[in-house]
């Protein structure tokens, strides 16, 4: 038979049919300057961007073997237009870009506050799918209060929520686009690499070694993990034979066992919670870094070194915070927010479980702790907006948005939710939540929508408050709870 060819969409066969540089001229000249652009995030206004959904990202990066010089690297960003594109805006800023192509053929390109501009020679049909690489550097110098790299004793690790994924690589930086990573990454051979998802071989160049990992489960940017260091991969088996692997200096892994060998009881018991974990596999990177805070990276939750050293961390409380990072994958990682104004519902659950593992394992009591969050609540919504509506972040210090409102205020939200439907309503509830949504985005109506259906009455009216509202509403059961207001207390970075 006869090859029968598939044609190719208008704007591709376009592209492959033009004299490449005088159409991008031309092209160039017809449109206005770029600017940057988002999709309206309320409280990062400039993040994402509108017109496309990415579909899969494939990161190539270099590390020179000095943690203060820049990587090497390309991205490839495999997209699906929704509108037709006369230009496309990438997130991206800390790197120096020195080539794009959108489906193999150069793209012109121009920074715009923190948005990569990227004309192609022709406009991108609605619907069409392309592929744009860059060729880029990643630098990991700079303010470590801005994210993205983290720059460790012996290499990196990556820290990116909220908005600094666009500090390591281009990208669609908003975690209601999420998409599949492959990464590849090439480093001295004396070093180990350990990225998101589970390995897909490695490739020994000599001096230098090639790492590639891939993701079984679509994620937001924000969760992307990237360790470069003379480490040591700890293996395991966690519930029904899920690999577990644990991340940590060499010279520390004695040190360490004892708090690595407790990810497979926290796991059993938050599947007894909410159910099957959701993903591949799961593990915890130790860091030699002073980063102020724990973080949920996808798969490989990222701790500092310091946490599980410092004496003054008492070992239910070390304990209770690795069981706020797992549960963030469930809670933020497989169930991501659509907007950054739904945090509440990342660190409202994973402090719900914390406070809740505590009290089931080390005595801590769950309503004495709730009772406190009840009596500061009024000061946090006064200091930060209410859960659900949280102020903007401080623009020099962006993770100032993970303030005590959202995490312990926002646990008190879910406590009140269970004295209002009952116990076995709230558990049904959590399962449905996790399940409905599994590897999806969801907002805070939806969480309201489902709370009512399980509870069988509508519970919009009761939320509301909970979620919106400057002053707390009471407290069922609890009537002569009461809450004081406070003058301004100071923002924590994100405890875990």
């Amino acid at each position: 038979m006869p090859l029968v060819r598939t044609p190719l969409p208008r704007a591709r066969w376009l592209r492959s049919a033009v004299l490449v540089a005088a159409s991008a001229g031309l092209v160039a000249a017809a449109l206005p300057a770029p600017a940057p652009l988002g999709i309206g995030d309320p409280l990062f206004p400039h993040l994402g961007n509108p017109g496309y959904d990415v579909l899969a990202y494939t990161l190539d990066l270099t590390y020179p073997g000095a943690n203060t010089k820049p990587l090497a690297a390309v991205t490839r960003i495999d997209a699906r237009a929704t509108e037709e594109l006369e230009r496309l805006n990438l997130d991206f800023t800390h790197g120096t870009v020195s080539a794009v192509t959108v489906d193999g053929l150069p793209a012109r390109y121009e920074s715009s506050g923190e948005d990569l501009v990227v004309t192609p020679v022709v406009p991108i049909d609605a619907g069409e799918e392309v592929e744009i690489t860059v060729t880029h550097t990643s630098d990991p110098t700079g303010p470590a209060a801005t994210g993205g790299w983290v720059r460790t004793g012996d290499g990196l690790a990556m820290a990116n929520q909220a908005d600094a994924a666009h500090r390591v690589f281009p990208s669609n930086d908003h975690p209601s686009d999420k998409a599949w990573f492959t990464f590849r990454i090439t480093a001295p051979s004396e070093l180990t690499v350990v990225a998101n998802g589970l390995p897909e071989g490695r490739v020994d160049h000599g001096a230098t070694t090639t790492w590639t990992y891939r993701s079984r489960h679509p994620m937001a940017t924000e969760l992307a993990q990237v360790s470069i260091g003379r480490s040591a991969v700890v293996h395991r088996e966690g519930p029904h034979g899920l690999p577990v692997r644990d991340v940590v200096a060499t010279a520390d892994r004695q040190l360490m066992e004892p708090w690595l060998r407790r990810t497979p009881g926290h796991l059993e018991w938050m599947e007894r919670q909410v159910g099957p974990y959701p993903f591949e596999t799961y593990g915890v990177l130790i860091a030699d870094a002073d980063t102020g805070f724990e973080l949920e990276t996808q798969t490989l939750s990222l701790f500092e070194r310091g946490i599980f050293t410092e004496p003054a961390y008492p070992e239910w409380y070390v304990d209770s915070v690795m069981v706020h990072e797992l549960a963030h994958q469930w809670f933020g990682d497989s169930v991501s927010p659509r907007t950054w104004s739904d945090l509440w519902l990342n660190e409202g659950h994973a402090s719900w479980y914390e406070a809740l593992y505590a009290e089931e394992t080390a005595g801590k009591s769950l309503e004495r702790r709730m009772k406190a969050a009840y009596a500061a609540s009024d000061g946090w919504r006064a200091d930060g907006g209410p859960p659900a509506a949280p102020e903007p972040p401080t623009p020099d210090h962006k993770i100032s948005l993970f303030r005590p409102v959202v995490y312990d205020g926002s646990a008190l939200v879910l406590y009140a939710l269970r004295q209002e439907i009952g116990t076995e309503a709230f558990k049904t509830l959590e399962r449905r939540w996790v399940a409905e949504h599994r590897d999806g985005t969801a907002t805070t109506a939806d969480f309201v929508a489902l709370a009512g259906e399980v509870a069988g009455r509508d519970l919009t009216a009761f939320l509301h408050g909970w979620l919106y509202e400057a002053k707390t509403p009471a407290m069922p059961g609890h009537p002569d709870w009461r809450s004081r207001p406070a003058g301004a207390p100071k923002t924590a970075a994100k405890p875990g």
